[in-house]
C-alpha cells in the first residue's frame, strides 16, 4: 500500500463574525471604517451573535495516499473551498494539522496566481515560479502548456484581456502540466466549455496514472464517480463520510434526500403563478418507495396556478452515481382558461427501463416562451428500483450492468 501524501488530523478553521481577528495588520481603510461603526454602534445596540465564533471547519480527519484521486462533495457552504485553500497554504487552519509529502499546484478559482498586467507568456514563467518550479522546467513544459490551453494566438496580450474562459484554460494547463506531486483542482473547470472540460478530466486522470495525487471538488457527481477512487463529503464544516468515490456520492444524495420521500405534497398556500402540488412515483396505480423493474413506472405531477399562464414541466431522474439517466419534458397551454387553475400530468416509464439503483426526482415548471423558471424541486422524490421479474431468473449475475435497465431498447 501507498504511502500517505496528504494526512489531515483534528483540522479546523474559526472565522470570527463582526469582530476583527487579533494580530491582523491595520490598513488606513479599515481605521475609516471602524471609525465609523463606532459612531453607528453609539446610536445603535449591537448584538452579540454578531461576535460569535463561525467553524467553517471542525475536526476534520482523513488520509490521501500517493496516486489517490480523492474527490470533496458536500453542499454550498460546506466547507470544501476552505478546506482546499488551508491544503494549497493560502490560508492558516485554527486548529489541528495538516502533513504535505510533496509540491502542491493548486487551481482554486480562475486566474489563480495570475497577474492582469503581463501577458500569458510572462504569466506561464511567473506561475511556474510560485508552484516552485524551475526555469528549465517551465522551458521543457512551455510548447506543451500553450498547446494544451489553445490560446497561442493570445500569448503575448495582457491576460487582462483574456475572457473568463481563456483564464481558466491557461491556469489549468500551467497547474496540470509543470509535474507537481500533488494536484488541487476547485469547481473552476465549470467555466470552460464542454470540449475544454473534456481535456481537463482526460489530463486529470493521466495525471492519477502517472502516480500524482489529485484533490477534485465538484458538483459533477458524474465527473467525481468516473475520476475519483475515493471521497470524502463534508457538511457543516464536518467530514461525515469517507469511502469510495460511488459510495461517497450514494451517501451524500441520500443525505441530500434527507428523509427521501417517495411523495411531494405542497405544504404551502396556493401561488397564483404555477407551481406543483402534488408530485409521486406510482405502480400498478399506487404510490410506492420500492419500486419492481419488471413493471412500468409512472410520476404524476399535479400543476396549479394555470390561470392565464403558459407552462412547461420538466422531470429529471438521477441515479446513485449522480447520472441523469431519464430528462423529459411536456408542454401544455391552458392559457385563457379561467376553469383550468390546476392539472394532472403523468409520465410513464415502460417496465424494465429502469436498472436496479437508487433514484432522485427533480421537477421543474417554466414558460419557454419567456425562459421564465416558475419553480424547480431539487431532489424531493427519491425510491429504489429492485431487480424483479423473469428477466432477474435469466441473470446468473443477479444484477444488470449499465445505468438504464435492458428494457430500453426493443428487437425487431
Amino acid at each position: 500500500m501507498s504511502a500517505p501524501i496528504i494526512q489531515v488530523q483534528n483540522l479546523g478553521k474559526c472565522y470570527r463574525i463582526g469582530k476583527e481577528r487579533a494580530g491582523r495588520y491595520t490598513t488606513l481603510r479599515d481605521v475609516l471604517a471602524n471609525r465609523f461603526a463606532g459612531l453607528m454602534k453609539s446610536s445603535i445596540a449591537t448584538s452579540d451573535n454578531a461576535k460569535d465564533d463561525f467553524w467553517a471547519l471542525k475536526e476534520v480527519n482523513f488520509t490521501v495516499r500517493e496516486g489517490e484521486v480523492m474527490g470533496v462533495v458536500g453542499r454550498n457552504g460546506a466547507g470544501k473551498s476552505t478546506l482546499l485553500k488551508i491544503l494549497s497554504r493560502i490560508t492558516e487552519p485554527t486548529t489541528g494539522r495538516i502533513t504535505l509529502r510533496g509540491r502542491v499546484a493548486s487551481l482554486l478559482e480562475v486566474g489563480t496566481g495570475f497577474h492582469p498586467e503581463l501577458t500569458g507568456r510572462e504569466n506561464i514563467y511567473l506561475n511556474g515560479a510560485i508552484l516552485g518550479m524551475t526555469k528549465a522546467e517551465i522551458v521543457r513544459k512551455f510548447d506543451e502548456i500553450v498547446d494544451f490551453a489553445g490560446v497561442s494566438q493570445f500569448l503575448d496580450l495582457p491576460v487582462k484581456r483574456y475572457s473568463s474562459g481563456m483564464y481558466v484554460r491557461l491556469a489549468f494547463a500551467v497547474a496540470a502540466n509543470l509535474d507537481p506531486e500533488i494536484l488541487i483542482i476547485d469547481e473552476v473547470l465549470a467555466v470552460g466549455d464542454a470540449e475544454f472540460q473534456k481535456k481537463c478530466l482526460g489530463k486529470m486522470s493521466e495525471v492519477a496514472r502517472s502516480g500524482r495525487t489529485v484533490l477534485f471538488v465538484s458538483h459533477n457527481l458524474h465527473a467525481v464517480t468516473s475520476l475519483c477512487t475515493s471521497a470524502i463529503v463534508l457538511e457543516r464544516g464536518q467530514c461525515i463520510h469517507q469511502g469510495g468515490a460511488d459510495d461517497a456520492v450514494s451517501f451524500y444524495l441520500k443525505r441530500g434526500a434527507g428523509s427521501g420521500s417517495f411523495r411531494y405534497e405542497r405544504t404551502v398556500a396556493s401561488s397564483s403563478t404555477p407551481h406543483i402540488k402534488n408530485l409521486e412515483v406510482l405502480q400498478s396505480g399506487e404510490a410506492s418507495p420500492d419500486i419492481e423493474m419488471h413493471r412500468p413506472i409512472t410520476i404524476s405531477l399535479e400543476i396549479g396556478g394555470l390561470t392565464g399562464h403558459q407552462a412547461a414541466c420538466t422531470v429529471v431522474l438521477q441515479n446513485s452515481r449522480g447520472i441523469w439517466v431519464v430528462h423529459t419534458s411536456d408542454e401544455f397551454s391552458p392559457a385563457g382558461s379561467n376553469s383550468a387553475t390546476s392539472i394532472k400530468r403523468t409520465c410513464t416509464l415502460p417496465a424494465y427501463s429502469l436498472n436496479a439503483d437508487e433514484y432522485t426526482l427533480t421537477a421543474a415548471l417554466g414558460n419557454r416562451a419567456t425562459s421564465e423558471l416558475y419553480e424547480r424541486l431539487e431532489d424531493v422524490v427519491r425510491f429504489e428500483v429492485s431487480f424483479t421479474g423473469p428477466m432477474s431468473e435469466k441473470s446468473s449475475a443477479g444484477a444488470w450492468r449499465g445505468a438504464t435497465g435492458p428494457g430500453i431498447a426493443s428487437w425487431t
